[in-house]
Parts: C-alpha cells; sequence; structure tokens
C-alpha cells in the first residue's frame, strides 16, 4: 500500500517530544470504553435480579449502546475534524463519566436502556479521536505500526481490566458500582489530556452538514434495528417499515456524501481495496464474536457456577493473547503479508469458536481457557493490522472520517452480533423444557429462571434449573458454530481482498497546518 503523502524531511515529524505520552492518554479513553462494554456483560444477571428486564429488553440493554454509537461515529469522526479532535475528545469522555452515573443509578429497564443510548452518543465522540489523533501524531509508519498495536492492546488490556475488577466491585458492592469505574479513568483523561494533547482539524473542512448526520443516524439504527427485531421476532410490516426508511436515509446520505463539496465521509475512500476489505473484515469479524462475548460471562457464572471475580480471571487468557499479538503484529505483517497476519488471525478465531461447540454444563477450563487464549491472539492480529491498514489508506486530513468508519464497522458488527447471535441463544433457550407451574419469566432468561427456582420447591427447582442450564449452553454452542463458520469465510475473503497490501515503511511528510506542533 503507497503511502498517500509524499516522503519528505521527518525530523520534526520523528523527534517531536511528548508524543508518547500524549498516546498514554489516547489510550486511557480507549480503556474507559472497553471496561464499559466488558462489565455490562459481567454485570447482566445482577441487573436482570434487580430491575427485571425481559428477554427482549435484556438484549436492548446489551446493544442500544451499540446501535447509537454505530449511528453516529461518522458524523462525530467529521465534527472532530471541523472543531478539533482533542476538543470534541476531552468533551465527549467528560460526559462519558456522567452518564455513567446515570447508569449505575438505573431503576427500571426503560430507564437503563435510555441510559445506555446517551452513553452511546458520548462514546461516539471518543474512539475516531483518538485514531485520527495517533495519524497526527505519528508520521513514521513504524512508529504508527507500533503506536496502533499499543492502542488496540490497551482496548485488549480493557477486556481484562474490566471482569476483574467488576468481578471484585460486584461481590462486595452493587451492580451500579461497575459503571463508576469509569469516573476516575475520565478524570485523568481530561485533566492529563488539557496538557499534553495537541489539537489537530482539518483546514477549511466547510461545514457540519446537519442532514446528513440525521440521515446517518436515522440509517444505521433502522437497518440495526429490521435485523435484529426479524431474529428475534421474525418479519413483521412494522419491522419492514423501520428497515425500509433506514435504508432509504442510507441510499440519501451516500448520495448526498457524493454531491456535498466537504461531505462527513468521502465516499471514494472505499475504491481504495485495502481500505474497504479491512473495514469488512473488521465488521464479520466482530459480527462473528460478539455472540461469543455477550453471553460468556452468563455461562461461567449461571451455568457453571462461578462467583464473578472469578468469571472474570477465567476470560483474561483472551485479553493477554491479545496484548501480545496486537504489539508484535506490525512487525509480523512487514515480515510475512497484511494478508497473512489478517486471513490467519480470523481463522484461528474461527477454529477456536469451533471448538467451543463441544461445550457442556461441566466443561473443565483447559478447553475454554485454550479457545479464549487463540480468540485473543487472533484478535490481536487482525484488529491491529485493519487499523493501521485503513490509517495509512488516507491523507492525514481524512484520518477522522476513517476512523470513524472503522469504528463503525466494529460497532455495527457488535449490534448485529448480538442481536442476530444473542436471538439464537435466548430462541433456543426460551424452548426449554419445564415442569408444569414453572412461571413465564424463567423462559425469558437464565437469570429469570433462578430468580423463579427460589420460589418453587426444592426437587422441582433443581429440574427446572437443570433443563434451563442445558438449554442455554445448546444455544451457546449453537451461537459459537455460526460465529465459526462467518469467521472462517471472513479469513478466506480477506485472503483475496488484501492481496498485494502492504504497510507503509517509509516515513510520511511533516506536519503542516492541521497537524499537531
Amino acid at each position: 500500500m503507497t503511502s498517500t503523502l509524499q516522503p519528505a524531511d521527518t525530523t520534526e515529524a520523528v523527534t517531536r517530544p511528548g508524543r508518547w505520552l500524549a498516546l498514554s492518554v489516547l489510550v486511557l479513553a480507549v480503556l474507559l470504553v472497553a471496561v464499559d462494554a466488558t462489565v455490562l456483560g459481567l454485570a447482566t444477571p445482577y441487573i436482570s435480579e434487580d430491575l427485571k428486564p425481559s428477554g427482549t429488553q435484556l438484549l436492548w440493554i446489551g446493544d442500544v449502546y451499540s446501535f447509537v454509537i454505530a449511528g453516529l461515529l461518522v458524523s462525530m469522526g467529521s465534527l472532530g475534524d471541523r472543531i478539533g479532535r482533542k476538543r470534541i475528545l476531552l468533551v465527549g469522555a467528560t460526559a462519558f463519566g456522567a452518564i455513567s452515573v446515570l447508569n449505575a443509578y438505573a431503576t427500571t429497564p426503560e430507564m437503563m436502556i435510555a441510559a445506555r443510548a446517551l452513553l452511546g452518543v458520548a462514546g461516539a465522540t471518543l474512539m475516531p479521536a483518538t485514531l485520527a489523533l495517533i495519524r497526527n501524531l505519528f508520521h513514521d509508519p513504524r512508529e504508527r505500526s507500533l503506536a496502533v498495536g499499543i492502542w488496540g492492546a490497551t482496548a485488549s488490556a480493557g477486556t481484562a481490566i474490566g471482569p476483574i475488577v467488576g468481578g471484585f466491585l460486584l461481590e462486595h458492592f452493587w451492580w451500579g458500582s461497575v459503571f463508576l469505574i469509569n469516573l476516575p479513568v475520565m478524570v485523568v483523561l481530561v485533566l492529563v489530556g488539557i496538557r499534553l494533547l495537541p489539537e489537530s482539524r482539518t483546514p477549511n473542512p466547510g461545514p457540519w452538514d446537519l442532514p446528513s448526520v440525521v440521515m446517518s443516524l436515522v440509517g444505521m439504527i433502522g437497518v440495526v434495528y429490521v435485523v435484529k427485531e426479524a431474529a428475534t421476532h421474525g418479519i413483521t410490516w412494522e419491522s419492514s417499515a423501520v428497515g425500509l426508511l433506514g435504508a432509504a436515509a442510507l441510499y440519501g446520505f451516500v448520495r448526498r456524501q457524493l454531491t456535498l463539496p466537504a461531505p462527513l465521509l468521502d465516499m471514494r475512500l472505499f475504491r481504495n481495496r485495502g481500505f474497504s476489505g479491512a473495514v469488512l473484515a473488521d465488521l464479520l469479524t466482530v459480527l462473528g464474536l460478539s455472540g461469543l462475548v455477550f453471553f460468556l460471562s452468563q455461562y461461567l457464572q449461571l451455568v457453571q457456577g462461578r462467583p464473578p471475580f472469578e468469571a472474570g480471571l477465567a476470560e483474561l487468557p483472551a485479553a493477554v493473547g491479545a496484548v501480545v499479538a496486537g504489539l508484535v503484529a506490525g512487525h509480523a505483517a512487514r515480515r510475512f503479508s497484511v494478508r497473512a497476519a489478517v486471513s490467519g488471525g480470523l481463522a484461528a478465531i474461527g477454529l477456536a469458536l469451533a471448538s467451543l461447540t463441544v461445550l457442556d454444563q461441566s466443561t473443565g477450563y483447559p478447553l475454554l481457557g485454550t479457545a479464549l487464549l487463540f480468540v485473543g491472539v487472533g484478535a490481536g492480529l487482525s484488529f491491529t493490522v485493519t487499523a493501521d491498514v485503513i490509517l495509512g489508506s488516507v491523507p492525514k486530513e481524512q484520518a477522522g472520517a476513517a476512523s470513524a468508519v472503522s469504528e463503525t464497522a466494529y460497532e455495527l458488527g457488535a449490534a448485529l452480533g448480538i442481536a442476530v447471535l444473542g436471538s439464537i441463544v435466548t430462541g433456543v433457550y426460551s424452548g426449554f423444557t419445564a415442569p408444569a407451574g414453572t412461571p413465564a419469566g424463567a423462559h425469558e432468561s437464565l437469570g429469570g429462571a433462578l430468580e423463579a427456582a427460589t420460589a418453587m420447591p426444592p426437587a422441582t427447582g433443581q429440574a427446572m434449573l437443570s433443563s434451563a442450564r442445558e438449554a442455554f449452553t445448546e444455544g451457546l454452542t449453537l451461537a459459537s458454530a455460526t460465529g465459526a463458520a462467518v469467521l472462517l469465510a471472513t479469513a478466506t475473503a480477506a485472503w483475496f481482498m488484501l492481496r498485494n497490501q502492504h504497510l507503509d515503511s517509509h516515513p510520511a511528510s511533516k506536519p503542516t497546518a492541521d497537524q499537531p506542533t
């Protein structure tokens, strides 16, 4: 892949003091988002017990954040290019911390869903800004690869820190405490970021087009909603109408971007095969992984009976593998090839998911831990290299928009994965055979079954729970099989789409007016 900028004198860019300290602030923002995503899965059984959501509401609690953030990422990435990436990052981090308090003190399922949606609005400002600032901080391609690797490794570390810290908090405090851990991270990020982060923006970017923002939001939410509803309840005229509205809005968005002199998203980016291939790989990878990520904590706690802290530690191999692989991914892609690193990583995830199709209620940890380690290694390789490909495919002034596309693919994949694979688990689970007199709530979720068992005669309750746990595990194995098929197909597609793609090895030009100085 040829750099979009011509090599020139790079002394100023390469030796710029403080860029690694500035990176430490950016990875704090990534940590904030990653921790929030993982603690939700761990807290789900407690939220179910306290707020008593229906099965559908529980899925909405899990995926409304991704719905909203996917709809707004492109708009917020473009806004950061215009008003300043540092500014939007710090404002978004402050809002993220404040809205976390609202999540912590939600008292009804509806309030929790609304709080998660608002958190998505704030979260949409964070990830594109961090990647765009990395693109503007690091002009030497090898340094940028390492910086992106650290960025990705921190996200993976958050997936480890979240369950462990969250598990400790859940064993000693109420479930809302897992959201309050965002506050100290946010305070450090804002206070240190004000001093260390350089401002960067696109010169003469043109106006921020509000109709495009609305069409992007309506389109993304509408399309994801119809997929979720179709997977859960089948096709209905109401969901079809929403889906058609979403598709029309996305069509209008694309048409409008092609005619605007200063679009929110330059559609010409997708003409680059490496860019398009990397974005598609990210979307399908997250889609295939989402079922495992969302339901694994419930399996460890509600099926195998592990306490929250132990369940968090059980997921540690995935994060360790991702951290190590992320740090060496750039070197691996240059030593072998981009497509070998990405396709190999995706194949590793697919084979690991395939191994989980033999799970049962008493499966030992060696199988689970080994599978999670391979999932982490594969994800660390593929996500880090695709992020580097995406950043290196575009001019520096489009870094925010390109980063937003990358993150949109990630969040859209998560929303679709939870909707489709989550619905597979829920559908299989809801049909389990239960003794006469079992409350309807037991069929809504496994947490509901545990609660219902306390009000039933001991022998009857245990029989019901055994059947419910078996059905939940069957649903999880079916979701794992589906995810494995998606990942292996994506690995094959990436091998062809990323043909002849290479990470840059030559420095780009030194900073100009829109770059940090």
